[in-house]
């Protein structure tokens, strides 16, 4: 492919060579650039612009950048773009045969949600009999085919790729979860999508957009841009649900627990056993607990009406699906009846969202017990937050490592203890170690008492100092269970 075609929508703002020449591959790293290459210098943690000559050096056929290298090389094309980043989209979606037009794409964003409601979508689309792909924080699958996934959601170029050979592999449907980072990055720039969903928006990453309007502004940007061809489905009952879709031009659709809506729920019985539920006058029962995956489960159904699905036919089979790995998976002693609940919870309304739903769970006086933690080298301003959460719902609560990467998990810990009200302070612990802190858990846990370890979900690693060391929360409480050999 030519690179003039490559170009295609992009902001240039000048050129010099020219753009007859044939690429081979398109990269946003100078190390995979090979003769052929159209190397894009996008700046971010790492300044692209710094690995041009690299790039060149390698074989580079034709440099975008937004600054001009003072030397030049006189075979080499060199292309000037108002934001690389935002070019790489569009050269990535043009270079792998614009593949998100070739399948229905739908995209999920908001605080919490995301990795469940895309996941749903995959799984129930698939038992539909449709081929589907799926990009998540979990996994990525390109239909039975499943891929190790590094990024909620991939670089741009990355992103092509996949989809490319999503179509290869006859998808016809592609659900992928879109972070706050992947917008206001531009890695989804230049991609067509059939559909959005908007699940929540909560304190979070704020590490990363400094303000809270910030992150809600670079959120409501996915929806502004999607075509008018498209569904944006909202959550009402969120105070920003209507914010975000008032100035998109896609076909607005809503669901709500509370509000009027397109697709309403309502709540009849949550228990351990799963959800009871009304939707759209149809009674069902679902295997997915609590009122967060109630939101989930009528984001995904409205998600799956709005793309032609006849309405019957999807709940009937929504009802025998499990959620995303790592989402509320509970584990019970065969000995104590003591349940152990592995859950992501690493927001503070996350958190809040699964001991609500615990403590609706309760029979009785059970105790419930809540390990967590807080990730090292993010948004610091959350975790005395977290801590007053667990406290406000929790009988004992062991302050722990999540993943500390460059951080002192003992200064983390403090940030989080600074959190805990006055009348708390007794019913709190703090152990470091991860697993002595699950171990203590089940220590202090009587016959079918509640135990949340809540923050990892279902990673199977523990970051230390740039190290990922192995750690499954789910296969640790299944271990002191012994439900696993050690």
């Amino acid at each position: 492919m030519q690179l003039q075609e490559l170009l295609y929508k992009t902001k240039l703002q000048s050129v010099e060579g020219t753009t007859a020449t044939e690429i081979s591959a398109v990269t946003i790293d100078s190390r995979n650039v090979k003769p052929g290459s159209v190397f894009v210098a996008v700046k971010g943690g790492m300044d692209g612009h710094q690995f041009i000559d690299n790039a060149v050096q390698n074989g580079a056929a034709a440099i975008v950048c937004e600054t001009l290298p003072e030397t030049r090389a006189a075979q080499v094309t060199y292309v000037q773009v108002a934001d690389s980043a935002a070019a790489a989209g569009i050269i990535a979606h043009h270079f792998y045969g614009q593949p998100s037009t070739q399948l229905k794409l739908v995209g999920v964003t908001g605080t919490n949600g995301k990795t469940t409601i895309a996941t749903l979508l995959y799984k129930l689309f698939s038992s539909l009999g449709f081929t589907c792909g799926l990009i998540s924080t979990v996994q990525n699958h390109i239909g039975a085919e499943k891929l190790e996934a590094t990024h909620t959601t991939p670089d741009a170029v990355s992103l092509n790729s996949l989809l490319a050979q999503m179509v290869a592999g006859g998808c016809q449907y592609a659900f992928m979860e879109v972070s706050s980072h992947a917008i206001h990055q531009h890695r989804i720039e230049g991609l067509e999508f059939a559909g959005g969903i908007f699940s929540n928006i909560t304190h979070d990453h704020l590490d990363y957009h400094k303000t809270f309007d910030e992150y809600i502004r670079v959120k409501k940007t996915f929806f502004d841009q999607l075509p008018k061809e498209a569904f944006a489905l909202t959550n009402v009952d969120d105070k920003r649900g209507v914010v975000m879709v008032q100035n998109t031009r896609a076909a607005i659709k809503t669901y709500s627990l509370r509000t009027t809506s397109d697709f309403k729920g309502k709540i009849l019985d949550n228990s351990i056993m799963g959800l009871h539920m009304m939707v759209d006058e149809q009674e069902v029962h679902f295997r997915l607990i609590g009122e967060f995956n109630a939101y989930n489960l009528l984001a995904v159904y409205g998600a799956a009406v709005s793309l032609g699905q006849e309405k019957v036919a999807v709940l009937q089979t929504l009802s025998v699906l499990n959620g995303a790995a790592g989402r509320f998976d509970y584990i019970v002693s065969p000995k104590s009846n003591i349940i152990g609940i592995v859950d992501y919870a690493h927001t503070p309304d996350a958190l809040l969202n699964v001991l609500a739903t615990i403590k609706k769970l309760r029979k009785g006086f059970e105790q419930v017990i809540t390990v967590v933690g807080c990730g090292g080298d993010r948004d610091k301003t959350k975790r005395p937050v977290m801590a007053e959460v667990a406290c406000e719902y929790s009988d004992k609560v062991i302050f722990t490592s999540d993943n500390p990467r460059s951080e002192d998990p003992l200064v983390i810990i403090k940030d989080m203890e600074a959190g805990v009200p006055a009348g708390s302070r007794r019913k709190c612990i703090s152990i470091a170690d991860r697993k002595e802190a699950i171990k203590t858990a089940i220590s202090l846990a009587d016959e079918s008492d509640i135990i949340l370890i809540a923050g990892k979900g279902h990673e199977t690693y523990q970051e230390i100092k740039g190290v990922r060391n192995h750690f499954d929360d789910r296969e640790t409480v299944s271990e002191l269970f012994g439900l696993l050999e050690k």
